[in-house]
């Protein structure tokens, strides 16, 4: 077989159902040659183990060999990452129920915890006492209960926290992504990256031979 290049494209962080985690899991593959292609998405890269951690770390340079081991003549070309943390996802037979309290519980410590930062907050800057002085200034007179200044202002923190989370109900504002979601994009990396620099220096990570 003549020279063939075969470019493959490895994720950074991957989930699997199944104890068999096959190439076309983890990594993009494209060949000038179809047959090739085939043979090497259907490869298989892991197989876990009952009883073992149901995470793994692969190298490009396992990858690269297990190509290679289709036929000699290929010349692989890595456009992706490095290493890909694959992970284990079994789904869980306890749904419907249990995941609504799950997200109930979570809503409602992020809705109460948030509520008694903001008042916790404005407790400490003594709000009231600036709306109050601030309405003495202005109207030459004290105030006797609540004043414009302060619905104004719940009804300008209720729109700013929407529009910065970029979130009404379930649906978005705009296309970009959420502070949240950057964030959580972020936290996710800085794990994955921990995970497979932990794999390397244990000496866990799945290597060429």
């Amino acid at each position: 077989m003549e020279n063939k290049v075969v470019y493959i494209k490895p994720k950074r962080n991957v989930q699997v159902k199944t104890e068999e985690v096959f190439f076309r899991d983890i990594a993009s593959v494209t060949c000038i040659d179809e047959h090739i292609t085939a043979k090497v998405r259907a490869l298989k890269v892991h197989h876990f183990r009952e009883g073992t951690e149901k995470r793994a770390v692969i190298s490009c340079l396992k990858l690269t060999e297990l190509v290679q081991d289709v036929d000699k003549g290929i010349t692989v070309e890595n456009v992706g990452e490095m290493d890909t943390l694959i992970k284990l996802v079994k789904t869980s037979d306890a749904k419907g129920t249990l995941v609504w309290l799950k997200i109930v519980f979570v809503a409602c410590i992020s809705f109460f915890g948030t509520a008694f930062t903001i008042m916790a907050f404005h407790n400490d800057v003594g709000i009231h006492d600036v709306f109050a002085r601030l309405y003495e200034m202005t109207m030459g007179q004290k105030a006797t209960g609540i004043t414009t200044l302060e619905v104004a202002y719940s009804l300008g923190l209720a729109i700013g926290i929407t529009l910065f989370f970029n979130h009404v109900g379930g649906r978005r504002i705009t296309a970009d992504p959420t502070p949240i979601e950057v964030e959580m994009r972020i936290y996710e990396k800085d794990v994955d990256d921990t995970l497979i620099e932990t794999a390397d220096r244990e000496g866990k990570t799945i290597d060429a031979s």
